[in-house]
């Protein structure tokens, strides 16, 4: 089974330093190796992106940073893993190392083995 990892925290005014990064960069090493670890991304700070909403029939655009949010989305992860437990482990391991926060996981949805390799019509 496949699963997001949204990893959400407080954002940060400073650059990780470079013991996280090594320690980050081991996890993530680690991972790929293992095979439990698909990819990952950090996010750049919020003051570089933007929300888009649809409300009511009209699209606004809000230019970051996001100052009214408590927690933003810091980057994510696609995982493998067996069961929905598994998962949650890897994320407590995750958050051992990246600090404060939380990991919203989210089982994604996969196609049954028949259907995979259909081409669109």
């Amino acid at each position: 089974m496949r699963f997001l990892s949204i990893y959400k925290s407080a954002e940060r005014n400073t650059p990780p330093t470079q013991e996280e990064m090594n320690k980050m960069g081991k996890l993530i090493e680690e991972g790929m190796k293992a095979g439990w670890l698909l990819g990952t991304e950090g996010c750049l700070p919020s003051a570089l992106g933007a929300r888009v909403r649809l409300a009511n029939g009209d699209i606004t655009v809000t230019d970051g940073p996001f100052t009214e949010a408590k927690e933003l989305v810091g980057g994510f992860a696609i995982l493998q893993a067996n069961s929905k437990q598994e998962v949650i482990e890897l994320a407590r391991n995750f958050l051992r190392i990246a600090g404060e926060g939380e990991c919203e996981l989210r089982q994604l949805y996969e196609l049954p083995e028949g259907q995979k390799h259909c081409a669109a019509s």
